[in-house]
């Protein structure tokens, strides 16, 4: 974590609260800002933005507790958050918290420690379609013989009981780490993708499927780019008939890294097809998220790719996902001409519209939150808002959700000195509410299947970190 940000995070209240936030709506005038207490922000019960809960998890370790993604049951009951987590004399451990959807009550909270009783870090966490099983994958530190290790943790939704614990070690011995996780929409698959250690190249892209009930291991499908060095896979998702797999990230070539997008079979793991992007500025370019349309038609990845007379930009692709076949590219080169990097990709119920978010350079001011939305059909630009915090410095979303409805687009991320949480209308893009946290910084943010609630995870300090989970009324 840089300086800058951790400089900026204010002191917490005791307990389980959080000192204060404020909370700002669409059209109030500058003034209209209002500090509110942790126990709500003082506006009617329901109303747009409105706080219903904030949550706080401090580990034994009594040390840095850092949130890293939220998901919410299917029946929407239940909230789930993972990352890591201090112990006692364990270093970092993946700690994952279930929480009441509707009062924020901690239901449990169940921690791993790796073989090796050293680092591990839960970076994904996902619930099977059913809503009885939580799957958590990430890296974890397997001793000195392996490196780090995959490491996927299977827990019951209701009671936190450990289910299962699957570990994977590359071919390389080395440090292989998890990136994320997802399950197929019958439930009976769990899926995995990173970075692991090759035997002859650096890290390649890893991706394993395992039955979502015992956690046998299925298959392993592993991809070195031609450039034989570094390939990372950030992202993983599954169509929803639940026959293909699609795994995206960056990838070494002859001459530079460009996104590499991957299709397998969801049963066999057998490749279907992969497509390579390099932007015209041709050089090093990253996915960091992947989505697929509700008709499972399309697949839509998104990321970091250099311009040929600006920085990095934003570079949203659309592939066919039968073929592979690119349908559309759309890039986004922010006012400053500087670095945009975009962190996430959502798709609207509908399949209509494609939204992307990340961090796009001001002319005056550091990265600004850039939020774009595309048609998903023919890549058009439909709309696209920026922000930038008051204290005109790094802001930077990390994360997207689009309602159950389609009729608005959630963004948070860090805004310095805190962090920010925005909705917007997804037809036109109209700023609807504003919630910024001085405390903490925000790293994922989901909506619960009613759409009546967002809920978004990170974690606040400074004096020592804890988990945050805010729950607010989605209006």
């Amino acid at each position: 974590m840089s300086g800058n940000v951790t400089r900026g995070l204010c002191a917490l209240a005791a307990g389980t609260a959080l000192a204060a936030f404020t909370l700002v709506t669409a059209g109030a005038a500058p003034g209209a800002a209002r500090s509110a207490a942790a126990a709500g922000t003082g506006r009617p019960a329901g109303a747009p933005g409105s706080q219903l809960w904030v949550r706080l998890y401090n580990g034994p370790g009594n040390s840095f507790d850092a949130a890293s993604s939220v998901a919410v049951s299917p029946g929407g009951s239940r909230v789930f958050v993972t990352g890591e987590s201090r112990g006692t004399r364990s270093g970092l451990d993946y700690a994952t918290v279930a929480y009441s959807a509707v009062t924020g009550a901690r239901l449990w909270a169940a921690r791993y420690n790796g073989l090796g009783n050293g680092f591990d870090s839960a970076s994904s966490v996902a619930v099977r379609p059913g809503g009885a099983t939580v799957y958590v994958t990430g890296t974890s530190y397997g001793g000195a013989a392996t490196g780090d290790d995959y490491a996927t943790v299977a827990y019951s939704a209701a009671t936190g009981a450990r289910l299962w614990v699957q570990r994977y070690n590359g071919p390389g011995n080395g440090n292989d780490a998890a990136s994320s996780v997802a399950v197929s929409p019958g439930g009976s698959r769990v899926f995995v993708t990173g970075a692991s250690q090759g035997t002859k190249s650096g890290p390649d892209y890893a991706t394993v499927a395992y039955s979502a009930a015992t956690g046998a291991r299925l298959w392993v499908q592993r991809y070195s780019g031609p450039g034989n060095g570094g390939d990372a896979a950030s992202a993983v998702a599954v169509s929803p008939d639940g026959s293909r797999v699609f795994v995206t990230g960056a990838s070494r070539g002859a001459a530079t890294t460009g996104y590499l997008t991957v299709a397998y079979s969801a049963a066999t793991g057998a490749r279907l097809w992969v497509q390579r992007y390099n932007g015209p500025g041709h050089g090093n370019d990253a996915a960091s998220s992947v989505a697929v349309s509700p008709s499972g038609s399309r697949v839509f990845v998104t990321g970091a790719s250099q311009g040929s007379k600006s920085g990095p930009d934003y570079a949203t692709v659309a592939y066919s996902a039968a073929t592979g076949a690119r349908l559309w590219v759309q890039r986004y080169n922010g006012p400053g001409n500087g670095n945009d990097a975009a962190s996430s990709v959502a798709v609207s119920p509908g399949g209509s519209r494609v939204f992307v978010t990340g961090a796009s350079q001001g002319t005056k001011s550091g990265p600004d939150y850039a939020t774009v939305a595309y048609g998903a059909a023919t890549g058009a630009r439909l709309w696209v808002t920026r922000y930038n915090g008051p204290a005109n410095g790094n802001d930077a979303a990390r994360s997207v959700a689009v309602s159950p409805s389609g009729s608005t687009v959630y963004v948070t991320g860090s805004s310095y000195p805190g962090s920010v949480t925005l909705a917007y209308g997804a037809a036109t893009g109209k700023q609807l509410w504003l919630a910024r946290h001085n405390d903490m910084l925000l790293a994922a943010v989901a909506v619960s299947p009613g759409g009546s609630r967002v809920y978004v995870t990170g974690l606040t300090g400074p004096f020592h970190y804890d988990y945050a989970t805010v729950a607010y009324s989605a209006g």
